[in-house]
């Protein structure tokens, strides 16, 4: 059944990898279902660290350090149930590497290391990845680092492929502060902090008899 013509279309969140230094887009991940929430946390960087430092109590040395943490369902039900793509072969197999690959070094870059290391040239750079965006709607498009994952499959077919799983994501917001603000994290972490200036400007101001106060 197709859906009513005046229904809102559904936008998905999920991560876009991008090349750091060029920004071209290097691999899309749309997440097959948004999780139902998002939990995130802000660490506070202040000057200060009580009363000893009163002079400086109220200064920030820098951006919190913002986390993200959400679980995401996949689950290859849809395509079983139509007998069609790849989840009949190899169930979600696909998705699942799609989404690990973001943590691992890519297998061009071990074997061009190796080759490096047996010709005699020891000193090797670590390998730069993609740089993580996360997209929660175009009012979230934060840089990240992945910093915790895990996969949780609950269900398997007759051939041991998995058809259903939760994956747990834990993020960390990059700022000026990792980066710098050359660097395309930077840029992109200041048009997200600065977006949230503009919300908050926009958002009404409560008065002080609000609060049963007449004065401060």
């Amino acid at each position: 059944m197709s859906a009513p013509p005046n229904a809102p279309r559904l936008l998905r969140g999920g991560i876009v990898l991008i090349d750091p230094d060029t920004s071209a887009v290097v691999r899309i991940i749309a997440l097959q279902y948004n999780p139902s929430t998002l939990t995130r946390t802000l660490a506070i960087h202040g000057a200060g660290s009580g009363k000893e430092d009163r002079s400086e109590v109220l200064r920030l040395k820098g951006p919190p350090t913002e986390t993200i943490k959400l679980e995401a369902e996949i689950d290859a039900v849809d395509q079983l149930e139509l007998g069609t793509g790849p989840a009949t072969t190899v169930g979600i197999f696909g998705q699942l590497a799609a989404l690990e690959t973001m943590v691992y070094p890519a297998s061009a870059q071990l074997l061009a290391n190796n080759a490096l290391q047996s010709a005699g040239r020891l000193e090797i750079l670590p390998m730069e990845a993609p740089l993580p965006l996360f997209v929660w709607s175009k009012n979230r498009v934060i840089p990240v680092r992945i910093t915790d994952f895990s996969i949780t499959e609950e269900a398997f077919d007759v051939n041991l492929n998995p058809i259903q799983a939760k994956v747990s994501l834990g993020l960390r917001v990059l700022t000026v502060d990792d980066v710098g603000f050359t660097h395309r994290a930077g840029s992109l972490f200041m048009s997200y902090l600065q977006q949230k200036e503009q919300f908050a400007a926009g958002s009404p101001q409560a008065a002080l008899d609000t609060l049963g106060i007449r004065g401060i």
